[in-house]
């Protein structure tokens, strides 16, 4: 299912948004990986599972998984429930169990979508994955905005290098400054690709 749908969304992105994959090649074929992402558009999550080969999972505020249809829709693209405004335990231990199992977590640093299309803060639960698990750190950039007929582009970066993080103490300092050196790597991507 979640190939078929893949499928759909590539038709529709390159159909209707004239869509342009960049550095598909950075995405290890094996073991976990978190791809952290800018976050413009509900697009968005589609569009990053949509650009490589490998199912990409996502969390999804639980509200989501109550409406007909759509929560059916969501689960078999890859989505699993996590509840907002706190710290959600078995939304945690899910994500981890996952990474674990050399899956790929798809996941918007800035835990919302931005109004403005300029790239928010990002939110500390993306670094804590990453310090927490043995998964390779992507940094994504989609560049719109998506208008019908107008190019959309994602770009896959490079590997984030974060040994000095892991090698850390640890405690909130590290994870804020993981955040941050993730979210200047996003940046990046998107002021190079940026038309």
């Amino acid at each position: 299912m979640y190939k078929f749908f893949r499928a759909l969304f590539r038709f529709v992105f390159s159909f209707f948004f004239r869509w342009r994959v960049v550095g598909r090649e950075n995405i290890p074929q094996d073991g976990p990986v978190i791809l952290c992402s800018n976050h413009i558009s509900n697009w968005d999550p589609p569009l990053l599972g949509s650009g490589i080969e490998r199912q990409v999972n996502f969390m999804a505020k639980e509200e989501l998984f109550k409406i007909p249809v759509l929560g059916w829709l969501i689960t078999q693209f890859g989505a699993f429930p996590v509840k907002r405004g706190g710290g959600d335990r078995s939304a945690i231990r899910s994500t981890l169990q996952l990474l674990e199992s050399g899956k790929i977590l798809g996941i918007f640093p800035e835990g919302t979508r931005s109004k403005t299309g300029e790239l928010g803060k990002g939110m500390p639960g993306t670094a804590l994955f990453a310090l927490r698990s043995n998964a390779v750190v992507i940094p994504v950039a989609i560049i719109g905005p998506y208008q019908l007929f107008r190019p959309v582009t994602i770009v896959y970066g490079k590997p984030v290098d974060l040994t000095e993080f892991k090698e850390a103490k640890g405690g909130s300092d590290t994870v804020t400054a993981t955040t941050d050196h993730i979210m200047r790597q996003i940046q990046q991507l998107i002021d190079t690709h940026k038309a």
